[in-house]
Order: structure tokens, then C-alpha cells, then sequence
């Protein structure tokens, strides 16, 4: 044991001569800006995005004092990467007690390893409106094995929304395709066939699977230090270090360069043998040095390019004429080749393709990171697994909600494997502690604290139990996190009785939402309440010809993506019906079609069936079918056109009420 966290010191730099006491005041307050061509109101840090950067040296003591300065939110700052004590960490309830509007905090801790790092609040959804930062640690002596640099920078990568992470949480929450139609890359019948995969297109939803974007959500701008462009200091023939931060809240980035290779030198702060990469894949929360050398005769261009191929943000070094980094192609949605390389634990795609996978592979640390070998080891599999329809993300099924905690005994060595059944990427990441990638270098496995697991792919940590208390563990997509892919690692010692103290009230709360259409001939939609498992809603139709209208006021629990069930109550005024109670099931088919069947009161059985169609990116063709053993038939066929996030034009024929066009609108 004690071997081990010797050693572990000496490849993280740590030594405490001439350390010092080293002060910072954060300021976390409110500002209108108009970073992409419309007024919002921002979170900043010392009125900046991204907040300043921290520097200090191992051995260094950190004594940060953070001011709320917002009107009505708390908020709280978590020091990514760094080994601070339990109380220090900043998350919410969990750890550390929330700030309120117009109180301050003091944080105290020793920096003990050297590495590039950031901060970034864990209240809500803040680190999206602009509560983030970079920390950079040097070593208090220099390491021999250091590859060589003239100058460095810091490179903090983020994404910028326009709205309200809150409405952007709604609309994931609600299935919307809107984000996908934004950025191009929606999924239709016409667009699989322009690309000559309708084959594939027809075999993806024979097996219900969703419409891949890569990405969940239409950003408005990406940023490299808080613009979209940045000129660094950097003269021809300069070797300069790029301390790359990805602070996205949900966009991965492609980091490459005019200026040729990339020499990866660190991940995550920690140390690795040198090697090169055209392109890297960063997710969100991972850190890479890097260095690249600037060529003569121009600006060379360092390009982040996010994953789905909606945007880029970049630097620049050198001076005079401008050399652009080369354009990643964009993914090609209706093929599967892109992600089956994730698929393979010793196969992890060609590393220097176009877009390439996570450069795992190549990490190798400097010095052993090879574990107490005495130690008891315990063994977990996690499968990633989520509902893209519902926005629900989950470890093995459940949500946080329903499974809190994973129960560690300090001095055991913890080794997971994740199993990825879900299309995203996810970038998982563990408070508290380094783990050691398993990668195939043994004694020389890398130290990480995120580690991306790829669509359908595999990965495999492990990592010595020696702290206390209670550190999450979450994939850092900040919207599936919120949406329940959390775990709690908790310390047995704390006792038998423990339960860790973490705010569940905003994961997966209850949301309301609209979704209706008015048309010449008649109106109809559903509305209400609902979480991840329970729907509470009222669904109306409405016929203007014959003034007739059936309303059914039910609550739904959902099972599992393909089944759940429903209860209520209907009234109408239909001719020679009656208000009845029903309940009933809800089946998801083949080819992504919804099934019902239900049994009422007066002893009717109701079986329908639902189906929409995406023909182009905007235009879908909505398809309603019904049986009812008393009212026999009734049908509806129509056209909807997507306008904007909320209104959609709609037309067509039903049974009932013959034909009619007018507006849909989603809320």
C-alpha cells in the first residue's frame, strides 16, 4: 500500500519543498451577453467565461473563497481531477453545503500531483451557462522525462446554447427531433435513400432503433477560451504545449491541427509516454497535454470540430497568412461502420481515420501504476443503458433515483467493466480518485478519472478503495446525468445504515408538456404531467362538425422501452356511449410502431394503433389507427411540416371528420 502511493506521487510530481499558501477569490454572478446573435443572461465567474485560470504547484495549499452573487440560485464549485478532501468536493448536499444567494464559501486543500484540470459547478445545470474554469498545476521540481516546450497555453473548449438549459432539458425529455432538424443531421426515408442506405435505414427500425445524431442537442456556438476564435502567442519553429480542457456540457471534440500531429504528453493531468495523433477525440471532462510545433510562414490553425459536425472552435499560432486546419468529414448517419469498432475490446478502430475513436490504445504511463498486488480485489459489471424516447439514462437499468449507491471497503481494489448498450458515447467520471485504464499496457496501464465508453463498446477500470465518505460517479454528458446515469461510491465503513446524503429532487422531475393539433375539421392532442417512469396526462379529440369530443384522463407507468401500462377515465358525448373507466397496455412494434389495447367498464376493447413516418428532415407522414368493439372504426392519415421548435403546419383525412389542415403545436 504504501509502495503504491509512493509511487503514485513520484509520476504526479508531487513534492512539497518551498510550497506556499496560494489565495483566490471566484466570484460567481449574472451578465446580458450576446455571444451568437441574441441577448441572454449568463453565468460567469469573475465576469468572465470561461472564470479565470487557477495555477498553482504540487505542494501548494489552496485556500479559494467563492462568492454567490446570484439573485435567487445556490451555487457550488467542484475541483475536476484534483484529490481533495471528502468535504472539499463540492457537490451539492453530497459533500459540501450549497452557497446561497449572497453567502461565500472557503475551500481549503493541498494540491498533491501536477496536471491540467478545471473547476465547474455541480448545481443544476450551471456549468452550461458558463461556470467553469482551468486549473493547471506544475510540478514543484521539474520531471526529467518531460518532452520539452518554449511556451504553453491553456485551451478550455466548451459549448454555448442560446436557450435555457432548463428548456433544453424539457425538449430532450419529450423525444423532440427539433435539435436533429437544427443541425441536419434528422433521419428520414429520402435522406436514406439519397445516401444509398435504405437498406439500412429499414433494418434500423425493423429493430426499434432510434435515429442516431451523435450529439443530443443544437448548439449555437462552440468556443475555445470563450470565442469561437482565439489568436495564441506562438513564433515559427516554437514547440508550444496545449493544455486542452473539454468543458462541454455535451459536445465531444475532434482536436486537430494544420500545423501536422499532435504529440499527446498527459491525459487527464497525468503523465503518458509521448506519441502522435492527427486527430484526437476528447470527451466531456477529459483533459490532454499536448504539443504541437508552429511552422514557418503563416497562422496555423488548432481545430476542435464537435463530433457531430455542427460546428467548430479554434486557435490560432503564428502570424501572417492563415493556414486552416483541414475539415473533418461529418459522420455518416445511416451507417453502422462508425460505431462497430467500439464493439471489439482489442480492436478499437483505425486511430488515425477521419474520426477516429478515443486513442486509449496508445496511452502507456511513464512509471507503474500496478496496484497493491495483496490487495482484495471485487469485481461489478455496469451495463450503460438509457431510452432515447423518454430521455431516461441509467446504470444497468436503473436510474439514480432507484439504485443510489455502489458500496466499496477501503483497501479493496474496485474493477469495473462497462458495457455500452446504448448509441451515445459516454464519458464516465469518478470523484475522488485515479483509476487505471485497462488497456492492454499491464503494469503500465494509464491513470485516468473519465474514460469514454463508445456506443455498443467496452471499457474496462480499476482503482485502489483509500479514501472516506461518499464520491460520485456519473457519465459527463451533463443532461444524462441529470437524467439519472449518477451512482453514488460509498465507503462501508461510514456503517450498515448509511445513505449518502444527495439531492434527487431535480434528476427526472415531474414536467409538464403539450402536444395538439387544431385543424378546419377538428382538434386533438394530449397534455400533462410526467417523470421517467409515471405519465399523468389528459388526451382529447374534438369533432367541430358534430360538436362531439372524448376526453381520457389517464396515468401511464412505463416499464421498459417496449411496454407499459395505463388506467383512467373517459368522458364523452359521443352518440349512444357513456363515461366509462378503462385500463390497459401500451407495446412498442417493429418498425418503431405503437400498439394499445384496453378494456372499459362497459366491457368495450380498444386495440390502435399509431405510426410517424419521417419522409425528409421536416416532413413526416402521422398515421393513426383504432378499433372499438362498440363505435367499430376510426382512422387518421396526414402530413405534418416542421416549422420551428413549436409550431408545425398539419393536414389530412380522418374517418370522423373528413378532411382539414391548420397547426400543431409542441411544448
Amino acid at each position: 500500500m504504501r509502495q503504491f502511493i509512493l509511487t503514485a506521487f513520484i509520476v504526479t510530481g508531487v513534492w512539497t519543498s518551498d510550497a506556499a499558501v496560494v489565495r483566490h477569490e471566484l466570484t460567481i454572478g449574472e451578465k446580458t451577453i450576446s455571444p451568437a446573435g441574441k441577448q441572454v443572461t449568463a453565468l460567469t465567474i469573475n465576469n468572465g467565461i470561461p472564470g479565470p485560470v487557477l495555477r498553482f504547484k504540487v505542494g501548494d495549499t489552496a485556500q479559494i473563497r467563492v462568492h454567490n452573487r446570484l439573485p435567487k440560485e445556490k451555487t457550488l464549485l467542484h475541483w475536476h481531477g484534483l484529490l481533495v478532501p471528502n468535504s472539499e468536493d463540492g457537490v451539492p448536499m453530497l459533500s459540501t453545503p450549497p452557497i446561497p444567494p449572497g453567502g461565500s464559501h472557503d475551500y481549503e486543500f493541498e494540491l498533491k500531483h501536477a496536471g491540467t484540470y478545471w473547476y465547474h459547478s455541480h448545481v443544476g445545470l450551471q456549468e452550461q451557462r458558463g461556470v467553469y474554469g482551468a486549473i493547471v498545476v506544475e510540478p514543484a521540481v521539474v520531471d526529467p522525462d518531460e518532452p520539452a516546450f518554449d511556451r504553453e497555453h491553456v485551451v478550455v473548449l466548451s459549448d454555448w446554447t442560446n436557450e435555457h438549459p432548463d428548456a433544453v432539458m424539457r425538449s430532450l425529455r419529450r423525444s423532440d427531433e427539433w435539435y436533429a432538424i437544427r443541425k441536419g443531421n434528422q433521419q428520414s426515408l429520402w435522406g436514406a435513400y439519397r445516401a444509398g442506405m435504405l437498406d439500412d435505414y429499414l433494418q434500423n427500425q425493423w429493430v426499434n432503433m432510434p435515429p442516431m445524431d451523435i450529439s443530443d442537442v443544437a448548439y449555437d456556438a462552440f468556443w475555445a477560451n470563450g470565442a469561437p476564435r482565439r489568436q495564441l502567442t506562438g513564433a515559427a519553429g516554437e514547440r508550444v504545449k496545449l493544455r486542452l480542457i473539454n468543458a462541454g456540457a455535451a459536445t465531444y471534440f475532434y482536436v486537430h491541427s494544420a500545423t501536422g500531429p499532435l504529440t499527446v504528453v498527459a491525459a487527464d493531468g497525468m503523465p503518458v509516454q509521448p506519441f502522435a495523433r492527427k486527430r484526437l477525440l476528447m470527451g466531456m471532462g477529459e483533459t490532454y497535454d499536448v504539443i504541437v510545433t508552429v511552422p514557418d510562414g503563416g497562422r496555423y490553425e488548432v481545430r476542435a470540430t464537435a463530433q457531430d459536425g455542427s460546428g467548430h472552435a479554434s486557435v490560432f499560432l503564428g502570424a501572417g497568412e492563415q493556414h486552416p486546419a483541414s475539415v473533418i468529414p461529418k459522420p455518416k448517419l445511416y451507417s453502422m461502420d462508425w460505431m462497430l469498432a467500439g464493439m471489439d475490446d482489442e480492436s478499437p478502430g483505425d486511430l488515425e481515420s477521419a474520426r477516429p475513436l478515443a486513442p486509449y490504445v496508445a496511452l502507456r504511463a511513464r512509471q507503474s501504476t500496478a496496484l497493491p498486488p495483496a490487495a482484495p480485489v471485487r469485481e461489478m459489471e455496469l451495463r450503460l443503458t438509457g431510452d432515447m424516447q423518454r430521455y431516461v439514462w441509467s446504470f444497468n437499468g436503473k436510474t439514480v433515483k432507484e439504485e443510489t449507491t455502489i458500496r466499496v471497503t477501503r483497501g479493496e481494489v474496485v474493477r469495473m467493466r462497462f458495457i455500452n448498450d446504448t448509441m451515445m458515447h459516454h464519458p464516465l467520471h469518478l470523484h475522488g480518485h485515479f483509476f487505471r485504464l485497462l488497456n492492454g499496457q499491464g503494469e503500465f496501464a494509464p491513470l485516468k478519472h473519465t474514460v469514454d465508453v463508445p456506443p455498443m463498446g467496452k471499457a474496462a477500470i480499476e482503482f485502489l478503495a483509500n479514501e472516506e465518505g461518499d464520491w460520485v460517479f456519473h457519465c459527463h454528458m451533463l443532461y444524462h446525468m441529470k437524467a439519472g446515469m449518477t451512482r453514488v461510491i460509498s465507503y462501508a465503513e461510514q456503517g450498515p445504515d448509511h445513505q449518502p446524503k444527495i439531492h434527487l429532487k431535480h434528476v427526472n422531475p415531474w414536467q409538464f408538456t403539450v402536444d395538439g393539433t387544431v385543424q378546419s375539421n377538428f382538434t386533438e392532442g394530449s397534455t400533462g404531467w410526467y417523470n421517467d417512469r409515471h405519465r399523468v396526462a389528459l388526451d382529447w379529440e374534438h369533432g367541430f362538425d358534430e360538436d362531439e369530443y372524448e376526453l381520457d384522463l389517464k396515468w401511464s407507468r412505463f416499464l421498459n422501452r417496449d411496454w407499459s401500462t395505463m388506467a383512467g377515465y373517459r368522458f364523452t358525448n359521443e352518440h349512444d356511449a357513456r363515461d366509462r373507466a378503462f385500463a390497459g397496455v401500451q407495446h412498442r412494434l417493429p418498425f418503431l410502431t405503437y400498439s394499445s389495447l384496453t378494456l372499459d367498464t362497459e366491457g368495450d376493447l380498444r386495440p390502435g394503433l399509431s405510426r410517424e413516418l419521417q419522409l425528409t428532415s421536416r416532413l413526416s407522414w402521422v398515421n393513426e389507427l383504432e378499433y372499438d368493439t362498440h363505435s367499430k372504426w376510426e382512422w387518421n392519415s396526414g402530413l405534418k411540416y416542421r416549422l420551428n421548435k413549436t409550431w408545425s403546419f398539419t393536414g389530412g383525412f380522418h374517418s370522423d371528420h373528413g378532411f382539414g389542415a391548420g397547426l400543431n403545436f409542441q411544448w
